[in-house]
């Protein structure tokens, strides 16, 4: 069931009393009086409200102008004006300015029940809208991956093709791109997907931790092995095993894992027998692997073990289309998580956005929504919802920026007239729409002649 906040904003107390008497018999209305505009628009900052009721004549603050306010700032709440009917004309022009619609006092609850109920519903039906459009984006994007532009679609296509094989798939691609999200879309698109997916990030340990981590230990094997472990490459029996930053693998313990991707059996620590191990293997690095091999920094032969399939994800800066669909879905999504209603983001923000190059990728560009849902008050994320560091690079990149002057502009303009014209000056006068002299004068300027 969906709960619904509602605001009742009227300076008479008993007024506010009774309304929110009647309202909260549903079991889904939240309701919260006030008794001026100031004081409800302030609490808007710290709650979601889907809808208010509010008196057109109030102290301070009218029922009109909060009106105006709420609108222009949260454009998913729906406004409900109270009035008396001496003053039923100024309900009509609130609702001209984006009211839902009037009830006259005195209040009579059924009425006012009904009209809240259909004032609700289409809060309700925005929602839902939200919510289909949310699942139509997703629909053949494997594992809720983002992007429409050529290479993102590429990428696509090749996962649905490679998905359902049990083939040895290299991901490469800068950190931040999404490396584990195409790992997961293989392993859900595969008949493996109900096995497990176990996922083990090769940087920052010793070749003993990684052989420990990865191939288990029998009792005994080592002081302190009191229990006999189970690895990773075991535990992902029948399912897929992801081996992220495999760059970063000791030379020593890549030839263990070479005999493993080989023979498909392990050893654990301490074990003399070998087991079978059923695993679909996917690896990834952020690193180019090839030219790695090629300076013995990777084993070679391992290296085409584990390239069968390669799937390169673009960084983001070169797929600056999808910046507007990524930022559209980490708003919906971090508007669910922080209760806002944040409805999309000014041109002057996602310019500053799309021209960033993004070090950190898709995961630097969703921090960055994160943070600004997070502390906007607005209904659109503007720049300064940006950190100040990211908006000032944006105005010295604007600044550094290689403009053609306006006297340069002019020279070329006459330059691409005279020569659509062949020459002829009374022509290019009349279509520059300037004195013939004029046009002489500002020929011999720019050495035109």
């Amino acid at each position: 069931m969906d709960l619904f906040k509602i605001a009742v904003i009227d300076d008479e107390t008993i007024v506010c009393r009774e309304v929110k008497r009647g309202l909260i018999k549903e079991k889904n209305w939240e309701v919260e009086t006030f008794q001026d505009g100031e004081t409800a628009l302030a609490r808007f900052k710290q709650v979601a409200f889907d809808l208010v009721l509010c008196d057109l004549r109030l102290p301070g603050l009218s029922g009109l102008e909060l009106l105006k306010a709420v609108r222009s700032n949260y454009p998913y709440c729906e406004f409900i004006i109270i009035t008396a009917y001496s003053t039923v004309d100024t309900a009509i022009q609130a609702i001209r300015a984006g009211a839902f619609h009037y009830v006259t006092k005195p209040i009579k609850m059924a009425e006012l029940k009904l009209l809240v109920r259909r004032a609700l519903d289409k809060v309700l039906l925005v929602r839902e809208k939200d919510a289909l459009r949310e699942e139509l984006f997703s629909q053949n994007r494997p594992a809720k991956m983002i992007g429409n532009s050529k290479a993102m679609l590429e990428v696509f296509h090749l996962i649905g093709k490679v998905a359902p094989l049990d083939c040895t798939v290299l991901i490469q691609g800068e950190s931040g791109t999404g490396k584990e999200m195409v790992a997961r879309a293989l392993h859900q698109r595969n008949p493996r997907s109900n096995c497990p997916f176990i996922s083990f990030n090769c940087g920052g340990f010793t070749e003993e931790l990684i052989a420990n981590e990865l191939f288990g230990h029998e009792k005994g094997a080592f002081t302190g092995a009191a229990e006999a472990k189970v690895g990773l490459l075991e535990a992902a029996h029948r399912g897929t095993i992801f081996l992220d930053e495999i760059s970063e693998m000791p030379i020593s313990m890549q030839t263990k894992l070479l005999r493993f991707v080989e023979e498909r059996t392990l050893i654990r620590v301490g074990g003399v027998k070998a087991q079978p191990i059923d695993a679909r293997l996917v690896a990834a690095s952020n690193r180019d692997l090839k030219s790695m091999a090629e300076k013995r920094e990777f084993r070679e032969d391992l290296y085409y073990r584990l390239n069968v399939v390669n799937i390169t994800l673009p960084p983001l800066r070169n797929r600056t289309d999808d910046i507007p669909l990524l930022v559209q879905h980490f708003l919906g999504k971090y508007n669910r998580a922080f209760n806002k209603k944040i409805g999309g983001i000014s041109t002057e923000t996602l310019d500053i956005l799309t021209q960033y190059p993004f070090p950190g990728n898709v995961r630097e560009l969703e921090n960055l929504i994160e943070r600004a849902v997070a502390l906007s008050d607005g209904s659109v994320l503007k720049p300064y919802d940006l950190p100040s560091d990211l908006r000032e690079l944006s105005m010295s990149n604007f600044e550094t920026h290689s403009w053609p002057s306006l006297e340069e502009q002019e020279k070329h303009y006459i330059q691409q007239v005279l020569l659509k014209t062949n020459g002829r000056k009374g022509l290019a006068a009349s279509i520059l729409k300037i004195p013939r002299t004029t046009l002489w004068r500002k020929m011999k300027y720019h050495q035109l002649n």
